[in-house]
């Protein structure tokens, strides 16, 4: 009989891995652009562009992996929530009600905050930790699986490819709407537009259905795809950095639905999926270790994230007085790769604690 270990495919574990790396990247590369009340911080952008843009493909990853390995549902749909919930909303109570104590420390909180925050978890998270929103988003894929799944039971490869150009279309969405431009029935009485119901994150989980199904693209034009998507991230995030003073202005051309992210997600996957690493042998077991803790760290990382930041910021190595510490092409990457190994060892650390797949998010 196979171990579990051969049965396992590293590949996409390593995908996971390189998704909570580029996570925790992003994050700390907000410190660096992000003004007060989400003003832009103009100086380190053209370095931003370069060193960040890659990392814009981490959430879409993430839901590619969940479209490659659940869709379609193998089980009913009682048993596929109950499963599937369990795993991801006790651990995030947990660290919704961790962040509210956090915050009692950390931002001065008083206690009738923290338990306001606390009593808010039902309505929105809770506390305001930017990064819970994914578990939302998260639910709401996991909702509509039970439907999409005997429609992909049956669909063609033309049909499921016909969803996935739709689909491509709502990518150029965003940059239509900054120019102004409102089309297909878009306007301010109507929220749901000819391809409103083709948009968002569902087009990369049926991304990941297709790519288990029919294969992924060869290794030259994944390259290719990787290559144009990345440039035009990010030469547009560095032009958009210079006409705009508003953050969410900014982030256009980083948008996780936009074309060019939408081309570096299906190239980096599909360049991931071919790398062989062996689950018995060191490399591969670490990278096993990394996926298996990944949901702990994406919950966990932001307290890990903003002591490293302060840490990172008063080394005296290169240092940029336009972002009131080291240039930001030593602080992402250190503070990002300090906040991944420290927050990685101490959930593997916490998981050895009782029941820690149910509060901790290891498993």
């Amino acid at each position: 009989m196979p171990t579990t270990a051969t049965k396992r495919n590293t590949a996409l574990d390593l995908i996971r891995a390189v998704a909570i790396l580029l996570v925790i990247w992003q994050h700390a590369s907000e410190f660096y652009y992000i003004g007060p009340n989400l003003t832009v911080l103009h100086a380190p952008c053209p370095a931003l562009a370069v060193i960040n843009s890659l990392s814009r493909i981490c959430v879409p990853l993430f839901v590619m992996l969940s479209g490659y390995l659940l869709l379609p549902i193998k089980t009913d749909a009682p048993t596929f929530f109950r499963r599937r919930f369990v795993r991801i909303l006790t651990p995030w109570l947990f660290w919704c009600v961790a962040y509210a104590v956090y915050y009692v420390f950390y931002n001065g909180d008083s206690l009738a905050a923290c338990l306001t925050h606390i009593a808010s978890i039902p309505v929105n998270w809770g506390v305001q930790v930017g990064h819970l929103w994914y578990i939302y988003m998260l639910i709401g894929i996991y909702l509509l699986m039970p439907i999409l799944s005997p429609w992909l039971r049956s669909c063609s490869k033309r049909e499921l490819q016909g969803y996935l150009l739709l689909w491509g279309v709502t990518t150029l969405l965003p940059y239509l709407h900054d120019a102004g431009i409102s089309v297909l029935g878009e306007c301010t009485w109507n929220p749901s537009p000819l391809l409103y119901y083709y948009s968002g994150f569902v087009g990369y989980l049926l991304l990941g259905h297709y790519l288990r199904r029919y294969g992924v693209p060869g290794v030259w034009p994944s390259a290719l795809l990787l290559i144009t998507g990345y440039a035009v991230t990010a030469l547009a995030f560095s032009h958009w950095s210079y006409r705009t003073d508003n953050v969410i202005d900014l982030e256009i051309p980083w948008d996780f639905c936009s074309t060019n992210v939408a081309a570096m997600t299906v190239a980096v996957f599909a360049l991931l999926s071919r790398v062989k690493l062996s689950a018995t042998r060191a490399w591969g077991r670490a990278i096993t270790s990394v996926s298996v803790c990944s949901y702990a760290m994406y919950l966990a990382h932001i307290m890990v994230l903003n002591a490293a930041h302060t840490l990172v910021s008063a080394l005296p190595v290169c240092p940029d007085p336009a972002v009131g510490g080291p240039t930001v092409w030593v602080a992402v990457p250190l503070t990002a790769l300090a906040t991944f190994a420290v927050t990685y060892a101490l959930v593997r650390l916490l998981s050895r604690l009782p029941a820690s797949r149910y509060w901790l998010g290891v498993g």
